[in-house]
Parts: C-alpha cells; sequence; structure tokens
C-alpha cells in the first residue's frame, strides 16, 4: 500500500454547492480525510449519528453554522462538529476534511436545506428523500416507476402536438420528465450522426460571413465521438469559406473513439462502435459530397479531413483552456446531458475558459436547468436568430422527451426566461451583435494545442 496519496483525477461525491475528493485508502481504516471544493457551501444541514469531522479551512472564506450559531472562518482556522449537532457551512472556500470514524451508510440525518445553495427548492427534505426512494424502487427486480414511464412515452408519441401542448398536458409532461432525470441510470454514449442539427451548422454558418479573407479561425469541439459531428462542422465552414486558416480541434474522452474518428472511414450502414447509422440524416447528393465510396464503405474526403487535429482529453479537466489556448468557436454538444446536474454544471463551467472574449459556444443536449444557470451567472448572451430552429433541429433530443433524463422539452414561450433557456448558442464576453453576425476574427498569435491525456471520466462522449 502506498504511502503517499495524491489528489484523484475525479471527485468522489458532488452535491449543488461543493464537490470532494477522498483519500486513499488509508492503512487507518477509522480514518476518512477529503479534498471539498466549495462553490457556494453544503446543500443541506445534518446531525451525525456516530462520526466526528473536523475542517481546516486552506483558502477562501465562509462561515459554518453549528448548533445554530453563526462562526466565519478563514484560512487557517479549523472547525470541529461532534456527532449529535446539527450543522452546515456556507461559502466559497477549499477545504480538508476529516472524518472519524470513516463515513457509513445511515450516518448523517439531513435537517432542513441552506438557504445558500438551495434558493428555492420544490420539496421539503422530507418529501425529498420519500420521492427519490419512490422513484429508485423495485419489486421483484423490477422497476414500476419505469414501466410507467415507458406507457407514458408509448401513449406521449401518439397524441397530436395539438394536445400536447395544452397547458395542462404541458405541466404533465413535465412531471414525467422530472421524473426521468431523477431516477439515475445515467450513461455515456458514443451514438452520433452526419448533419445532426442542421440549424446549428446554418447558424454556424452565418457567423462567418463578416469575417475577413485569409483570417485564421479556432473551432474546439469536444465530445466528438466517432467523428460525425466535427466532420459536419469542418466541411460546413470548408464549404462556405475555403479561404479561412481554419484550426480544428476534436476531442474526445474515448481512445477507440478518437482513432476511429481520425481514420475517417465509416459504413453506410450501423457502426458497430456507435450503433447508430451515421449517414441516416444525409441525402445521396451529400454522401458524394463528404464521402469517396467504394461499396458500403465511406471514406471522409481529404479536403474536408485536413487539418483537424484529434486529441484524447477530458472536456471536465482544468487542463483544457491551458492545452488549447483561446477559441473562437467552441461547441459542447449531447454529453452534459449525460451527467448528474452538478457535475454538468462543474464540467460547463471549465468549458467557457476555451472561448476568446467574443468568441461563440455552442452547448445542446443538456440539462436546461443547468444551462440556464450558468449561462445568467456568468452574463452570457443568447444568440437568438434561428433559436427556436436550432432548439428543434435534433429530432433524436426532442423524441426522448419527456420519459427519458435526455429528452428536450418543447419550447415555451409564455415562459418568461425563454430566450435564453432555449437558446444553444450564446456569445461569450461581451454583448453581441443581435444579428449574429459580428466579425469574429482576430489577430491572435498560432496556437498549436497539446495534447493532454486524463483518467477522469467524468465527460466527453455522445
Amino acid at each position: 500500500m502506498p504511502y503517499v496519496h495524491p489528489l484523484p483525477s475525479s471527485a468522489s461525491f458532488t452535491g449543488k454547492g461543493l464537490h470532494g475528493y477522498t483519500f486513499g485508502p488509508l492503512r487507518q481504516k477509522d480514518l476518512e480525510i477529503y479534498f471539498i471544493e466549495s462553490e457556494k457551501g453544503h446543500d443541506v444541514f445534518m446531525i451525525s449519528k456516530k462520526i466526528t469531522r473536523t475542517y481546516y479551512v486552506l483558502a477562501g472564506s465562509g462561515y459554518f453554522t453549528i448548533d445554530n450559531q453563526r462562526y466565519d472562518v478563514e484560512p487557517g482556522v479549523l472547525v470541529e462538529v461532534p456527532p449529535g449537532i446539527e450543522y452546515c457551512y456556507s461559502g466559497e472556500m477549499t477545504l480538508i476534511g476529516i472524518s472519524k470514524p470513516r463515513w457509513f451508510s445511515g450516518n448523517d440525518t439531513f435537517t432542513r436545506w441552506n438557504p445558500d445553495v438551495q434558493h428555492d427548492p420544490p420539496f421539503t427534505i422530507e418529501q425529498e428523500s420519500f420521492f427519490t426512494r419512490m422513484v429508485r424502487m423495485e419489486l421483484f427486480g423490477k422497476s414500476p416507476v419505469r414501466a410507467w414511464m415507458r406507457l407514458n412515452q408509448a401513449m406521449w408519441d401518439k397524441l397530436p402536438a395539438s394536445f400536447t401542448g395544452l397547458a395542462p398536458i404541458r405541466r404533465y409532461g413535465d412531471f414525467v420528465h422530472m421524473v426521468a432525470r431523477r431516477q439515475g441510470g445515467r450513461a455515456q454514449a458514443l451514438a452520433t450522426l452526419f448533419l445532426r442539427n442542421r440549424p446549428e451548422l446554418e447558424l454556424i454558418g452565418r457567423l462567418l460571413e463578416r469575417m475577413s479573407h485569409g483570417s485564421t479561425l479556432r473551432v474546439t469541439l469536444l465530445a466528438c465521438s466517432i467523428g460525425a459531428e466535427a466532420y459536419s462542422v469542418a466541411w460546413k465552414i470548408r464549404s462556405l469559406r475555403p479561404d479561412l486558416n481554419l484550426v480544428f480541434n476534436a476531442v474526445d474522452i474515448s481512445s477507440p473513439a478518437v482513432e476511429f474518428a481520425e481514420a475517417g472511414v465509416y459504413s453506410i450502414k450501423a457502426s458497430e462502435l456507435s450503433n447508430t447509422n451515421v449517414c441516416e440524416a444525409m441525402s445521396p447528393a451529400e454522401i458524394d459530397e463528404l464521402f469517396q465510396r467504394d461499396g458500403d464503405v465511406l471514406t471522409v474526403k481529404p479536403w474536408i479531413k485536413e487539418g483537424i487535429k484529434w486529441q484524447v482529453g477530458d472536456a471536465g479537466d482544468a487542463k483544457v483552456a491551458a492545452a488549447l489556448g483561446p477559441q473562437d468557436i467552441v461547441i459542447a454538444n449531447n454529453f452534459l446531458c449525460h451527467m448528474e446536474p452538478a457535475d454538468a454544471e462543474r464540467c460547463l463551467r471549465n468549458i467557457v475558459r476555451l472561448v476568446a472574449p467574443g468568441g461563440y459556444l455552442f452547448v445542446g443536449g443538456i440539462d436546461l436547468d443547468v444551462r440556464t444557470k450558468v449561462a445568467g451567472d456568468l452574463g452570457w448572451e443568447p444568440i437568438q436568430e434561428l433559436l427556436e430552429e436550432v432548439h428543434d433541429g435534433d429530432s433524436y433530443l426532442r423524441r426522448y422527451w419527456p420519459s427519458l433524463y435526455a429528452g428536450l422539452e418543447p419550447l415555451d414561450k409564455k415562459r418568461r426566461d425563454w430566450k435564453i433557456r432555449y437558446a444553444a448558442g450564446f456569445q461569450i464576453g461581451h454583448a453581441a451583435n443581435h444579428d449574429t453576425r459580428a466579425d469574429i476574427s482576430r489577430s491572435q498569435p498560432e496556437c498549436v494545442p497539446a495534447l493532454f491525456e486524463s483518467d477522469d471520466h467524468t465527460a466527453s462522449r455522445k
């Protein structure tokens, strides 16, 4: 067993206002040590039955509420919380936490929400606990809730839009989708298509219209999977603006997917790696334009493949921005929806660091509550042009609603926040030109991205 324990590469636990890492396993079986990054604080007040918890503040500031008394803390302060005492903490802090004995199931009793983290909780603590148990329960190894959702989806698909759009029916659909999101069982996948969201490609094309001749355009596409989306974007850009110096990075956490994508060889039938027919949304003329065909084998044409840098990496890794440098366009579609909301939010806040001031971020296939929150917190400017078309442009995501967690809710203009909630494209850093045709060319030095790898399997596939 090692004597030195590095910080784990992936979070061991997450909450709505924090994430943490567990060191070990330690030789001291009755001891557990954590490294905690608190963005807002612990989401609930709790009482420990047998564990004494000790916290040391490394950085930042905040306060602990212990037995209904507030204690302000700063770097260098040690806080000890014995069993049987209600407590919680709030603030932006980096902490070392120690549990003695080690945490065990049933030790903690959650008593109330922390208002610094949960501003408007939909449930009381008791209701939340009951609801979570209900949606995840099984009878004889089967989930009655999952069966109920399958029945709902089958019925929903047969109903006309004029009926499902009625306010009471829409609210019922929202409830079904909430249950689907809470049921668990999320997982990344490699399923993908060429030309999957045509309105988004059209919007990207419009962003290029005022770029000066021969200027450099830096694009990064995260979670590139087996390459269909990356080649679709490269084809669109090079078809419209062959004069541009396109610097294109395609990144995925899966080495086999990246190797497959770099080869650029596909079958006209379903791909074994992605289990999808990647060309099903293409016309015969588009297939001829993108590929060289030999029977059922399709090879991406060299003028589309040229210059794309394929890399293995994790979109949630803080090293991404340093490795790739500032980008004019960042595309992060269809993988954040497969993450728990707290993980997706943290990953999205990391991704936006890639975008150069005034650049553009496209992020579809994500929990809309997460995207709306981050966009509002960071002041992103939603692109209004083609907003509705891009939202409805991915038929796969739309058909999954309401009974699957990855489903995309129908656009609802009655919401006061609809223009930011349903926008999948944003300008980052300063107010966007509302016709979305601002000149995105900049005189920046050429950036040669470094290969980065990570063992953190938090995100990157779709």
